[in-house]
């Protein structure tokens, strides 16, 4: 599977958990416009650098040139992560973590969020918020967790029901629309939490840092 990584113009990322990513074969990374100021910050060079360059400073651009591939798109009917989700999505990637996905830009943020749903049938895109990270999941689905991990559940289209096995309080066939019904803050009372989720997709939101100790399962 080709995975990649995402850094966009929000909450900074830290370098241990681009390069704990890394470990887990997430190696290509693309720096999304003004998500490249933080990467020069880190001392990291991305693979490839996106995007219409409104907010990306000059001096980083320049440098890029001259280490990096450079694509500029100023078509403005896409964000710029949108442009990068495309561009991963024609090469064939099939998993994508967003850093920087989120920010002081709340309309960014949803943005960011609707693009999870939105290209999930093309590539499972996650992203990153400081602590948390929200992954998008359909049909069957087995988590490796520790008991008491907090997982949220959330929905977007009343037809998609979620059954639970291995959650405190207990879904069975529940739609979990929001702003209808949700299920935040649910706890994991086994290692192992079964899903069933049917007629659409549901984005999950856990604590990183549990995820990623066991292997972003």
């Amino acid at each position: 599977m080709k995975k990649a990584i995402l850094v966009a113009n929000g909450f900074t990322p830290s370098k241990s958990l681009i390069n704990s990513l890394i470990k887990l074969g997430y190696t290509f990374i693309i720096g999304v416009d003004g998500g490249n100021n933080f990467l020069i910050k880190l001392g990291i060079i991305p693979d490839l650098v996106i995007g219409d360059f409104d907010s990306i400073k000059k001096v980083n651009l320049k440098r890029l040139n001259k280490l990096t591939k450079v694509k500029i798109i100023k078509r403005q009917n896409d964000t710029d992560v949108e442009k990068a989700v495309k561009f991963l999505i024609r090469h064939k990637y099939t998993e994508a973590i967003l850093l920087g996905g989120t920010g002081n830009r709340l309309d960014h943020s949803i943005a960011n969020i609707s693009f999870v749903l939105k290209y999930f049938d093309k590539i499972r895109l996650s992203l990153v918020h400081l602590d948390s990270i929200l992954t998008p999941y359909s049909g069957d689905v087995t988590l490796a967790t520790k008991i008491n991990e907090i997982v949220s559940l959330y929905t977007f289209n009343p037809e998609t029901l979620v059954t639970s096995s291995g959650l405190k309080y207990r879904l069975s066939k529940t739609s979990l629309m929001m702003g209808v019904k949700d299920s935040t803050s649910n706890l994991a009372v086994r290692n192992k939490v079964k899903l069933n989720i049917i007629n659409g997709v549901a984005i999950i939101i856990r604590n990183l840092k549990l995820v990623l100790s066991n292997g972003l399962i």
